[in-house]
């Protein structure tokens, strides 16, 4: 089983008490964290239930929590001793956070669940367990993982993380990036050797996230026109989300864009950036600007409708999201700053960058009082400028 850098701190949390929560994309991994985690423990007072079958969800919407817990008695727990329960897709089950609060107050009993939304986790389900779990959430590979998982990581990686650009790092490894870049870093994709069966994966994932998150989380009927605009946001990515202009392409009335697209960042399909701004009300009525969670699900859904700049600023996009937070600048007079990072740093995404993209950056951080700044490449420039950090270091 190859490891994420995130097991190392699920497994010392699922050593507590508290509920230990995953959550993010369907099939970026969270089952197979479930499964290393248990079998790490090698706690064998243990159960595993998959809230997508229906008599689990069944059973747990049932009222009558000691009748539970007499089917989970006849499942193999022993509540006289220490227990763990794992539950997947939780969402699913809208008794559920009620039944955990149950078993975890009266018999101690140490969950361990995961969902696919966002917003059930962390605010319907934390209002019902408060001061009884933490969070984390999982994304697709990082490009370090990436690296891992092609047994191609070099000795010493983590000094490689966020340095400017190095010229044999660069050459060793620009191809394994621009793989990344083209077909994402769910975790299956990037094992299948195949790419026809790779870009078949990344089909199914987009398939299944409509056909059972979106329908199951929302009811909505009207998939078809959910996937044409998401095709439509997927062309979009990287520019600011203009309901109007979406609605007229759509033919989808801007009220249920906005809960559509609400409802696609629930589920961590896209990301939204924010403006940076220290006036909360002009950062209300501000646009936002649109990124999608993995590149090769971008690249499946907007096909030749995608430029290569708005690819890799998406990656770039994807890459920092999992690090952190990520915000945009940008001047009534259209001067922009691509990312804002944590908050303290100024970003520029160019594809082939320039000693001039840099000056650029350096000035227009200076002018809203941020002095940390970078400029991110994915080519080497013809000239003999080296003053970036390659894309293939963010990790």
């Amino acid at each position: 089983m190859k490891e994420r850098l995130i097991y190392t701190a699920l497994l010392d949390h699922c050593k507590k008490k508290q509920v230990t929560v995953i959550t993010g994309m369907r099939r970026v991994g969270k089952s197979t964290a479930v499964r290393y985690i248990l079998k790490k423990l090698g706690v064998s007072n243990h159960l595993y239930l998959d809230c997508e079958r229906i008599e689990i969800r069944v059973l747990f919407n049932a009222t009558n929590y000691e009748g539970i817990k007499s089917e989970l008695e006849l499942m193999g727990i022993d509540f006289s001793l220490p227990a763990i329960v794992a539950l997947d897709e939780i969402q699913l089950v809208e008794n559920l956070p009620s039944v955990i609060k149950y078993f975890y107050d009266t018999y101690g009993v140490k969950f361990i669940v995961t969902g696919s939304s966002s917003y059930y986790m962390k605010n319907r389900f934390s209002e019902s367990l408060a001061g009884r779990k933490r969070i984390f959430e999982m994304y697709p590979l990082s490009f370090s993982e990436f690296l891992a998982f092609k047994e191609l990581t070099p000795p010493s990686i983590e000094k490689y993380a966020w340095k400017p650009f190095d010229r044999a790092w660069y050459n060793r490894f620009s191809a394994a990036y621009a793989e990344y870049i083209r077909f994402g870093g769910f975790p299956e994709v990037v094992l299948e050797e195949n790419q026809a069966d790779k870009l078949e994966l990344l089909k199914d994932i987009i398939n299944s996230y409509i056909e059972i998150d979106v329908k199951l989380l929302a009811d909505y009927s009207l998939s078809e026109d959910l996937y044409k605009l998401i095709k439509v946001l997927a062309a979009r990515t990287g520019n600011k989300v203009d309901y109007t202009k979406i609605s007229s392409v759509t033919g989808i009335n801007r009220q249920k864009i906005a809960s559509y697209i609400q409802l696609l960042e629930y589920t961590y399909l896209i990301y939204q950036a924010r403006p940076f701004t220290k006036n909360i009300d002009k950062e209300i009525s501000q646009q936002t600007k649109l990124y999608f969670a993995d590149t090769g699900i971008l690249q499946v859904l907007a096909g030749m409708q995608v430029s290569s700049g708005q690819v890799f600023e998406n990656a770039i996009a994807a890459q920092l999201k999992s690090q952190g937070t990520i915000q945009y600048y940008q001047k009534k007079t259209g001067q922009e700053i691509d990312f804002i990072f944590n908050g303290d740093m100024a970003i520029e995404v160019k594809e082939t960058p320039s000693q001039q993209d840099l000056q650029t950056i350096s000035q227009r951080a200076a002018g809203i009082g941020i002095s940390q700044y970078l400029v991110m490449g994915r080519y080497l420039p013809a000239s003999a400028f080296t003053g970036f950090t390659w894309g293939g270091n963010i990790y």
